[in-house]
């Protein structure tokens, strides 16, 4: 059991470099990354203009444009740990990530390839779950590996740790929210060797960086965009587990809840996700027959909100007109357009010279924000 769509992209040495110095240059998200490419059509000319865009945004300076010695260095390093910078589309990049509208532009992959191109079911849950929470994730993980699935996780304490252990053989993905040579909490090292034999580990995140509380979103963000659809086991309120189910809900994913005690303040968000519409789940069967119509549909690249053109010809009055609807509260680009009765080419291009600057921040949802 797969799930492929098809592979054809193959970049040239060069254009990873150059890929990888924009990903890694000051205020370039997935999202301006795909913005960028997509109109100067390679990320040699977008490194070019940067500090240009940045300057139309409003910098007084432009930020760091990462250098090719700087690449360069990422690239070996990574070679010596066995990770493979991968772009979305190229073979071992996990299909159902690559589809969302901000995929990593380079992802850090390793482990066993087939294992990253089969179909994932995501499982995650509280760090300090119960022993009942804990049996049943395993239980659920193995149920789910003997069917054909990997199971995807963020390799945390708990829930997580019990789901990756109980797949190991048959095929587990960790999302990692640091480095790739930084894992968290690091008493989970042999986990993560011990699984890489059957399945992965994949990271967005540069060799050595040591996870931020901030981090851990950006990860749940990866588990979700990778899988058909999301467990969570175990999940107080305000819980990390619950951002997971949100942003599957927002990426189309399938998003499923294990009931719990009502007395347990472990079960509160599980069982508030199944008043809101999440499938309840008590056994591997409940998971398999609710995504085996998506699997028989071919996952598909298609092209991306961002991929539209830009027009950096813009009035310095329609750019002053946008700043202005910006404000510290999230507000949607749809919004955007409306009250500024401009084209979405221009809102969205304004938007990415503000980012460029560092004065946009980007919230889930497609909500943005002026810093």
């Amino acid at each position: 059991m797969h799930d492929r769509t098809p592979q054809t992209l193959h970049l040239t040495d060069a254009e990873r470099i150059d890929r990888l110095r924009l990903i890694r240059s000051d205020n370039v998200g997935p999202r301006t990354f795909n913005s960028l490419l997509g109109h100067f059509g390679n990320a040699r000319a977008a490194l070019e203009r940067l500090p240009d865009l940045a300057r139309r945004g409003g910098a007084a300076r432009s930020g760091r444009i990462c250098s090719e010695e700087e690449a360069r260095a990422e690239i070996a390093g990574a070679n010596r740990i066995g990770v493979s910078l991968l772009a979305p589309g190229e073979a071992a990049y996990p299909p159902r990530l690559a589809t969302l509208d901000d995929p990593p532009p380079l992802l850090g992959v390793r482990g066993a390839p087939d294992a990253l191109m089969r179909p994932m079911i995501a499982i995650v849950g509280s760090r300090n779950a119960s022993g009942a929470g804990l049996k049943f994730a395993g239980q659920l993980a193995r149920d789910l590996g003997d069917a054909g699935f990997v199971i995807i996780s963020g390799l945390a304490r708990g829930i997580d740790q019990a789901a990756h252990r109980a797949t190991i053989q048959s095929g587990t993905i960790a999302v990692l929210a640091g480095g790739h040579d930084r894992i968290y909490p690091p008493e989970h090292e042999d986990l993560l060797a011990a699984l890489l034999e059957h399945g992965g580990a994949i990271s967005e995140m540069p060799l050595g960086h040591v996870p931020r509380a901030r981090d851990f979103p950006r990860r749940n963000r990866l588990i979700s965009g990778a899988s058909l659809g999301v467990v969570v086991i175990e999940a107080a309120h305000r819980s990390g587990s619950l951002i997971t189910a949100r942003m599957a809900a927002e990426q189309g994913r399938e998003v499923f809840a294990v009931p719990g005690s009502p007395l347990d303040p472990r079960a509160a968000g599980t069982n508030d996700l199944i008043k809101q519409g999440a499938a309840l789940v008590t056994e591997a069967s409940d998971v398999i027959n609710a995504i085996q119509p998506i699997l028989e549909r071919p996952v598909m690249l298609e092209a991306r909100e961002d991929d539209e053109p830009l027009d950096f010809d813009t009035d310095p009055r329609e750019r002053e007109r946008i700043v202005a609807l910006l404000g510290p509260s999230p507000v949607s680009l749809d919004d955007l357009i409306r009250m500024s009765g401009l084209s979405p080419t221009i809102v969205r291009t304004v938007l990415l010279e503000l980012e460029l600057a560092g004065r946009l921040e980007r919230h889930g949802g497609g909500l943005v924000s002026l810093i």
